[in-house]
């Protein structure tokens, strides 16, 4: 799974809080995503609803059925073929370490750096970050060092592969992978290229 950890240097101008990650309920910050097929964002969507097609049951608590805001348009976690907007920079959860609900909770969930199911999950577009994912050196020849190319991998992760299906780069690795698998990258997501 991608982690982030806390130094990184980036402009507010290069994050988008517009979308929110369709059908998913537990993503780790770092996850690589692209916009979801249809429509994307559209001005007249209407900011809340129970609506099941937005965010799944999750509007529904218990036995009360509340209206929440929600974000209408949507994000998919990337594969190795797909063109990526960005990276997340906050968790996806619906509980707590305690399984509370952070629906609850938002100051907690604030405090814990995660979006909620239907609230807009922040994407960084660019940037420079220390960035651990599994799949980060699945090419045995090619090792994450200062200078690779790093191209989009499955389940929102990165690689630094030369394989004929990972064909999306998204940045290059800035150092070598340390003894905690996490490395300093640089990121440029351009969805054109």
């Amino acid at each position: 799974m991608p982690n982030l950890k806390p130094f990184r240097d980036y402009d507010e101008h290069d994050v988008i809080n517009l979308f929110t990650l369709k059908d998913q309920s537990d993503v780790n910050k770092g996850t690589f995503v692209k916009l979801t097929s249809g429509q994307g964002w559209v001005s007249t969507d209407e900011p809340f609803g129970d609506t099941q097609s937005a965010v799944g049951s999750l509007n529904y608590v218990g036995r009360a059925v509340s209206n929440r805001y929600i974000v209408q348009a949507g994000l998919d976690i990337a594969g190795s073929g797909d063109a990526p907007i960005g990276m997340t920079l906050y968790d996806m959860k619906e509980t707590d370490e305690n399984g509370e609900k952070l629906v609850f909770n938002p100051r907690k969930a604030a405090e814990m750096q995660t979006a909620i199911s239907g609230q807009a999950v922040p994407v960084a577009t660019r940037g420079v970050f220390l960035y651990s994912g599994a799949t980060l050196a699945a090419d045995t020849n090619v090792a994450a060092d200062a200078g690779n190319v790093l191209k989009a991998a499955d389940s929102g992760e990165i690689t630094t592969s030369s394989a004929d299906n990972f064909t999306k780069k998204v940045g290059v690795c800035l150092g070598a992978k340390d003894s905690a698998n996490f490395v300093l990258i640089r990121i440029d997501c351009d969805p054109t290229q």
